[in-house]
């Protein structure tokens, strides 16, 4: 589910390898590209499902800080390119939105704009697969560009469908305050207990 740029080398347009290597870019540029697991780790969860983790940047960060970390992505190339970064993690080739792990996490996070590379008219199935895999409490945090077709109220309309409570609103992964014209939204929704 996450976009990269560069040539394409499988059926969803991605080339995991390319979109690590921008990355890996910016991190040699001194770029901070860890700005989402930070955000995450504000909660303190035990465990995370990275929802469209394209080559496992934040789900990596996250198990290097001890946190226990699943990384779903539909795209093969992006699935390949964690495997071969990190073989120890667990790396889920799927769709979220039909997917059920049969297990659920204390949060699940959809950082890199994955509503956005999200098929048109399967938002909603997006976020009630994350939701599927939330426990009483659990939350939900994700972060995308807005004015390119999905809005906040359209999110957050998905996460009410499915139970979910919005619980905070940002503008950005630093935790800047959200206001009119963000041109990016993260959103903190959470499951009741």
């Amino acid at each position: 589910m996450s976009g990269g740029t560069g040539p394409s080398t499988d059926a969803a347009g991605w080339d995991g390898r390319s979109y690590q290597e921008r990355f890996d870019r910016l991190a040699a540029s001194g770029a901070d590209v860890h700005g989402e697991a930070r955000f995450v780790l504000r909660w303190a969860p035990t465990s995370v499902l990275d929802a469209g983790c394209g080559t496992g940047r934040v789900a990596r960060e996250l198990a290097r800080h001890g946190v226990g970390t699943v990384g779903v992505d539909r795209d093969p190339s992006m699935i390949g390119t964690a495997r071969r970064l990190d073989p120890d993690l667990e790396w889920v080739l799927g769709d979220i939105g039909h997917l059920d792990l049969q297990r659920t996490f204390d949060l699940v996070v959809m950082a890199g704009n994955v509503p956005l590379f999200t098929p048109e008219g399967t938002r909603a199935a997006l976020v009630a697969g994350c939701a599927r895999h939330l426990g009483p409490g659990g939350r939900l945090i994700a972060g995308f560009q807005l004015g390119r077709g999905y809005t906040a109220a359209d999110y957050d309309g998905h996460c009410r469908d499915v139970g979910l409570e919005r619980s905070g609103r940002w503008s950005s992964w630093d935790g800047d305050p959200f206001g009119d014209g963000a041109g990016y939204v993260v959103s903190l929704h959470r499951l009741p207990v």
